[in-house]
């Protein structure tokens, strides 16, 4: 047996949020389904916040209620307050990732409050959460984890300090999130240390943009100490409309083949993946994809181990 890496695709949402145009609702539930189909295990759809702010989410509610019918794929939606929680709760989501900036000015500039106030609405979230019916996990994600374009460094310190309030407020898992793209392999490896260290297995997952081109390499960091779910986004696509400079996620398809050249087993149809490229292409034909695999093709030497 393979050791499994989760990889949630966040296309939908994160790549979706700064596109030029709007895909259409049709066209977005192909493009969905086509990564499920390929194994995509766990795939962002959209999220519950003002279509007045990003208009490209003003479907979430339809997105999410018809990619619930796909089997096999757990489907996640961003939601940064109870009301959006809620929201996503009703159209049916198996997960929400509520953002918590670490840093002070990306709080303020993308969620208007202080993270002690997020913290606080997280808290509010998840005991809503438990007190209802159906289970739908909850998942703190700590934005600008590793820098911000605002407040520039950010302490380590501060870092740990929201993940361990998350933990104590109850959430299912907690991420890091390099939401604009500043980290490097060793402050990967400190920061992921340093959480670990006092959050143990709550520590979950990984959300990383290639801004400077390290994403990969950030990835690869992150692997070596022990992260198994990774986000990231077909073609590359993303960057966050509140953190100016703020480029694209690290590509889909290129992770993969890293992971799967590793012999890790992501459950993912690497052909098929590329393959659903068309189809955004399809929906934003202005937009720029970016990749390697999908330039250069799969490699006759590439083989998922068995």
């Amino acid at each position: 047996m393979r050791e499994r890496v989760t990889v949630c695709e966040v296309g939908p949402r994160d790549g979706l949020q700064m596109a030029k145009s709007r895909m259409s609702t049709a066209v977005k539930t192909r493009w969905i389904a086509a990564m499920a189909e390929s194994g995509v295990p766990e795939i962002e759809v959209g999220s519950f916040v003002s279509p007045r702010l990003i208009p490209q989410m003003s479907d979430t509610a339809e997105i999410v209620r018809r990619a619930v019918l796909l089997p096999r794929v757990i489907i996640v939606a961003l939601a940064p307050n109870l009301r959006g929680a809620q929201e996503a709760y009703a159209a049916g989501a198996h997960r929400i990732s509520v953002p918590v900036s670490v840093s002070e000015g990306h709080s303020r500039a993308n969620l208007n409050r202080t993270p002690d106030e997020q913290v606080a609405e997280v808290a509010r979230i998840v005991s809503w959460v438990r007190g209802q019916d159906r289970p739908m996990e909850v998942e703190g994600a700590c934005s600008t984890s590793f820098g911000c374009s605002f407040d520039g460094r950010v302490a380590t310190a501060s870092v740990v300090r929201v993940a361990v309030e998350l933990a104590a407020v109850g959430v299912d898992m907690v991420a890091l999130a390099d939401t604009v793209g500043y980290a490097h392999p060793s402050l990967i490896r400190s920061v992921v240390r340093a959480v670990r260290g006092e959050i143990g297995a709550r520590l979950d997952g990984l959300h990383l943009h290639d801004t400077m081109g390290l994403g990969i390499a950030n990835a690869l960091a992150g692997l070596e100490e022990g992260i198994r779910n990774f986000d990231a986004a077909l073609a590359g696509l993303g960057g966050c409309p509140f953190a100016p400079g703020a480029s694209g996620n690290i590509v889909t398809e290129d992770l993969v083949f890293m992971l799967e050249s590793m012999g890790f087993d992501t459950g993912i149809d690497l052909d098929r993946l590329i393959r659903a490229r068309d189809i955004l292409a399809e929906g934003l034909p202005a937009e720029a994809l970016h990749g390697q695999v999908s330039v250069a093709g799969i490699p006759k030497t590439f083989r998922v181990a068995a």
